[in-house]
C-alpha cells in the first residue's frame, strides 16, 4: 500500500469494501458460503468432505469461479496494458451485473458462481510484475502487515504505515456491514447495488489509468 498514491489508495480501500459488502451478500444469501474468502470455503470443503458432500460440492464450486476469475482477470490485465485496471474492474462489473440477473430467491447458488469469479477477477486490480500487489478480498496478510508496522512504528521505524493496511481492513469490514444491511433490506437486490458501486469505482480506475505514462507495465509501483 505505501507505493500506491493516494487516489490509488483510496481505490484499495473501495474495492475491499465491495469485496466486504458482496461476502456478506453472499454469505447471507447461502447460507455460510463465502464469494471472496476462500480460506473459509477451502475449509467448508474439507468439512464438507467428511461430513456433507453437498456442502463440500458448493463451497468447491465457489472456489472454482473464484480462480477463474483470477485468471481471466490476468490474461486480460496482460492485454490492456495501462488499462489494465479499469479493464479488469469492467470484467468484475460485468460479472456482478450477471449474477444479479440470474439470482432468484430461494434458488441454488449458481448466481453466486458469478460474484465469486468477479471478487477473483477484483485481486488482478493491481499488480506488479504480472503478480498480485495488493490482496483486496483477504486480511491475513493485511493484518499481519498491520502488526508488523505497528512493531517498526515501535521501534523507532516509520510511524504511521501501518495506517494504509488499517484503511484496507475498514474498508472491508465496514463493506460487510453494509452488505448484511443491503441483503437484509433488499434481498437479492444488494446484488445490483454491488454491480453499481463496481461500475463506479472502473470510472474512477479509468481516471486513474489515465494519468498513468503508456510505458507502464506490470514493472514498478503497482499504481
Amino acid at each position: 500500500m505505501q507505493s500506491l498514491d493516494r487516489p490509488a489508495q483510496a481505490l484499495a480501500a473501495s474495492l475491499s469494501a465491495l469485496a466486504g459488502f458482496t461476502d456478506a451478500v453472499g454469505f447471507l444469501g447461502m447460507g455460510g458460503f463465502f464469494v471472496s474468502f476462500m480460506s473459509g470455503n477451502s475449509t467448508r470443503v474439507g468439512v464438507g468432505l467428511a461430513s456433507e458432500g453437498a456442502a463440500a460440492a458448493i463451497a468447491a464450486s465457489l472456489v472454482a469461479a473464484f480462480v477463474a476469475g483470477v485468471a481471466s482477470a490476468s490474461l486480460l490485465a496482460r492485454s490492456a496494458g495501462r488499462w489494465r485496471k479499469p479493464a479488469v474492474l469492467l470484467l468484475v462489473t460485468l460479472a456482478l451485473a450477471l449474477g444479479a440477473l440470474l439470482h432468484q430467491p430461494g434458488a441454488a447458488p449458481g448466481a453466486f458462481l458469478f460474484v465469486a469469479f468477479a471478487m477473483g477477477a477484483e485481486n488482478m486490480v493491481f499488480q506488479r510484475n504480472g503478480e498480485v500487489a495488493v490482496g483486496l478480498t483477504y486480511m491475513t496478510g493485511t493484518l499481519v502487515r498491520i502488526g508488523s508496522r505497528l512493531a517498526d512504528a515501535l521501534s523507532g521505524g516509520p510511524r504511521w504505515e501501518w495506517i494504509p493496511w488499517l484503511l484496507l481492513w475498514a474498508g472491508l469490514v465496514t463493506g460487510g456491514m453494509l452488505g448484511a444491511f443491503a441483503w437484509l433490506r433488499f434481498a437479492s437486490g444488494a446484488l445490483w447495488i454491488a454491480t453499481g458501486l463496481a461500475a463506479c469505482l472502473t470510472i474512477a480506475g479509468l481516471m486513474i489509468a489515465r494519468r498513468t505514462p503508456k510505458s507502464a507495465g506490470f514493472a514498478g509501483p503497482p499504481n
